[in-house]
């Protein structure tokens, strides 16, 4: 049985090794290549290796590179042409932007050398295929922003800080109030979002109540659709839609 084809975070960090050696250094024996064999064996990404010997083994790595190869307009001669067409399209990305493509590659970098942190994103379900494929920083730093979506502490103090200011929890980009909508079952119910971009997540920042904003899960669910993209502002000027409460 075959090992999972490479994900998008996978080839983001092959990519930046690519772009920093020489093709006649594409090796199973490059310490370098040895090194980022051990970091995609750490991504908390794939649940399922049949074959662990062979998963991201510096030799399949190696031919990982060798694909990219074969999408460099820049190089003149062949490579592997084997590779999916994921290579293709995140090369042809970042090609132009690599300050970006390092920056993001060093982001997955961090959270998975930090053994703690890892294993509790290894907790957090991974997305459906037509979400994570608009995140352009990948499954890791979106896990990464999940996790701080999920800090029951912070959540509680939100949920307080709002009922004080306005006597109600209402979504902050459709107004839908579920004590309203639902009645006592409603009260209480509401989801949060964290607000900051996935492009300025810190590893080791603490999650403060500004950085949250109260929303439905509908609203909640089209913020992480964009989430590369889109902000609570930006949602409502797409909403098409009001809600109008008789109580």
């Amino acid at each position: 049985m075959r090992n999972p084809k490479w994900h998008r975070d996978e080839i983001i960090l092959a990519l930046d090794l690519y772009l920093c050696i020489s093709s006649g250094k594409i090796n199973h024996s490059n310490p370098d290549i040895i090194e980022l064999s051990r970091l995609l064996n750490l991504l908390p990404i794939h649940e399922e290796r049949p074959d662990a010997v062979k998963f991201r083994n510096p030799n399949g790595v190696s031919l990982k590179l060798g694909n990219l190869l074969a999408v460099d307009p820049n190089y003149q001669g062949k490579g592997m042409e084997r590779g999916g067409r994921l290579d293709k399209l995140v090369f042809e990305e970042f090609i132009g932007r690599e300050d970006e493509l390092h920056r993001i590659a060093q982001k997955i970098k961090e959270t998975i050398n930090n053994p703690e942190l890892n294993f509790k994103l290894y907790q957090i379900p991974n997305d459906k295929k037509e979400i994570i494929e608009n995140v352009r920083e990948g499954q890791v730093v979106y896990k990464l922003h999940k996790y701080r979506e999920r800090n029951t502490k912070i959540i509680k103090l939100k949920k307080e800080q709002q009922m004080d200011l306005q006597g109600k929890l209402e979504c902050e980009a459709c107004t839908f109030d579920f004590a309203k909508g639902y009645g006592k079952i409603g009260e209480g119910f509401i989801e949060c979002h964290h607000k900051l971009p996935l492009s300025e997540i810190e590893i080791e920042s603490i999650t403060k109540i500004d950085d949250l904003a109260l929303v439905c899960p509908n609203c909640h669910r089209v913020l992480h659709r964009g989430i590369s993209t889109m902000n609570i502002n930006q949602l409502k000027n797409h909403l098409s839609f009001s809600y109008s409460w008789n109580c």
